[in-house]
């Protein structure tokens, strides 16, 4: 089997992930160009979690 190239071009993201860059180094460890704080604010505004979806006891601003 032949390797697969890397492509050159940015993958579509969205507006607010605009530079957003994550890489694995050669000893597993994960990088990113954006702060963990900043990644899970973006998740929890923008994906809904399976988990807690039918719970009644928590209110959808928190």
């Amino acid at each position: 089997m032949t390797k697969k190239k890397k492509k050159d071009t940015d993958p579509k993201v969205h507006e607010e992930l605009k530079g957003f860059k994550m890489e694995i180094n050669s000893f597993g460890e994960i990088s990113s160009s954006f702060s963990i704080d900043k990644i899970n604010e973006f998740l929890n505004k923008n994906v809904e979690d399976k988990k807690l979806k039918d719970r009644d006891d928590l209110s959808k601003d928190e």
